[in-house]
């Protein structure tokens, strides 16, 4: 395990020794820490959360407690995690072959979800890979996640669907003085929809 004396490991967490933990991270009691993980400087892992071999973290990220985020995940910076989430790794699950043997690693192909720097997943969520959440998105507790959401995008319910805008700041977006503007009630910032697409205006 590569760390540093600034990473704070509890006596209960199971870290493995081929994981590298970035400087200033935090890894609570009971979580698990596989094989290959990266994960970068600052982050938070909660309580009983599981992070999966060669899952890929940036810096300042916070997986709440008991959150499963299965391989081949990959959070870019600043993403948040919330309590029992779950990030899937496999779009046709089976215990077993069709022969009636049990399923090994090397009878199917897991595939993973992404989160883009900023974006949020509420409590309870599951994201159903293979999806990306795009930048600064937030995922409603209890969403269910089968398609990509939209940098930007507030998705709730089953399966999610865009229910508004949200801001760097994860505040709602208000509509602004014309159509297509909208303006973070918190920050003052605009961003501009096109086509569904949402961007931030250049200041």
């Amino acid at each position: 395990m590569s760390t540093s004396t600034s990473v704070r490991i509890v006596d209960s967490a199971d870290v493995s020794s081929e994981a590298v933990i970035g400087d200033g991270s935090s890894i609570w009691h009971l979580a698990q820490v596989r094989e290959g993980v990266r994960m970068g400087q600052n982050c938070i892992v909660g309580r009983g959360a599981y992070i999966g071999t060669g899952v890929e973290m940036g810096d300042n990220c916070k997986v709440q407690n008991y959150a499963l985020v299965y391989e081949p995940a990959k959070l870019a910076d600043g993403v948040f995690i919330g309590p029992a989430v779950v990030l899937t790794n496999d779009t046709y699950p089976r215990a077993i072959n069709a022969d009636g043997t049990l399923k090994s690693a090397h009878d199917w192909e897991p595939v993973g979800v992404t989160i883009e720097r900023g974006a949020a997943i509420g409590a309870r969520a599951t994201c159903v890979a293979p999806v990306t959440i795009g930048a600064w998105a937030t995922v409603a507790a209890g969403a269910v996640v089968v398609k990509d959401v939209p940098a930007y995008a507030l998705v709730a319910g089953v399966p999610a669907r865009r229910i508004g805008w949200v801001g760097e700041s994860g505040v709602p977006l208000a509509p602004g003085d014309t159509d297509g503007i909208w303006v973070c009630p918190t920050t003052g910032d605009r961003y501009i929809e096109t086509n569904g697409i949402l961007t931030k205006e250049a200041a």
